[in-house]
């Protein structure tokens, strides 16, 4: 309200390594989804410096910025955002028709178990069925890095574990480095990598040597 200023985000510091599972996890309100947003190059920091792969980030200007949202960034959101009137593999074409060395549609579709479900529209596929375009939608633009907004955050039990084994499958056998926003803390344990963010700042950052395989944890 009038001059007070509020931190979204402040003095937040972290690294992944390359290839890493990363699991950011904080309350409502924490500030996780700006921090992921200023990753994917959505939103800028007002000071500090954010790096991928070695190249300044927060240094870029719009239309750098637009490239590197094209060519190196894949989105999956919590609520799809899938176009309502293509079909599965319309959507995921879509996005590959921007980048410079997407991947097949058809065996992306393929890999993220939707081979008999490429011809039909959002309306006629299940919740998980959707997110799985949304996943195979961003696999297609090839990118360095994925990030996730709460992907599961619209999904049953079961469904929400059938997705995020397939994030870590594409983690594991890609190489890819892979970053999950939540709330829920049972997920640390499936991480690489766990950073806990609250009111803005980074309270804890571990390392887990020895990460669970989705299909054991419960919550």
């Amino acid at each position: 309200m009038g001059d007070t200023r509020i931190a979204a985000s402040d003095h937040v510091s972290f690294e992944i390594q390359k290839g890493e599972f990363c699991v950011i996890l904080g309350p409502s309100g924490a500030g996780k989804t700006t921090v992921l947003n200023m990753l994917g190059g959505m939103d800028t920091c007002d000071e500090g410096t954010i790096l991928l792969d070695g190249e300044k980030v927060s240094g870029f200007d719009k239309k750098r910025l637009t490239t590197y949202r094209r060519y190196d960034v894949g989105f999956v959101f919590q609520f799809y955002n899938l176009v309502q009137n293509l079909t599965a593999r319309e959507n995921v074409e879509l996005a590959a028709e921007i980048c410079r060395d997407p991947l097949d549609a058809d065996t992306v579709l393929d890999e993220v178990g939707l081979a008999d479900r490429k011809n039909n529209f959002p309306a006629q596929l299940s919740g998980g069925e959707q997110q799985r375009v949304s996943i195979a939608r961003a696999l297609a633009k090839n990118p360095k890095i994925l990030l996730c907004d709460e992907p599961t955050g619209a999904l049953d039990y079961k469904t929400g574990k059938q997705v995020l084994a397939l994030l870590q499958a594409t983690c594991r056998k890609q190489g890819r480095t892979v970053i999950v926003i939540t709330h829920n803390s049972a997920l640390a344990a499936m991480a690489d990598r766990v950073i806990r963010i609250n009111s803005g700042r980074v309270v804890d950052q571990t390392v887990n040597p020895n990460p669970t395989p989705v299909e054991r944890i419960e919550w």
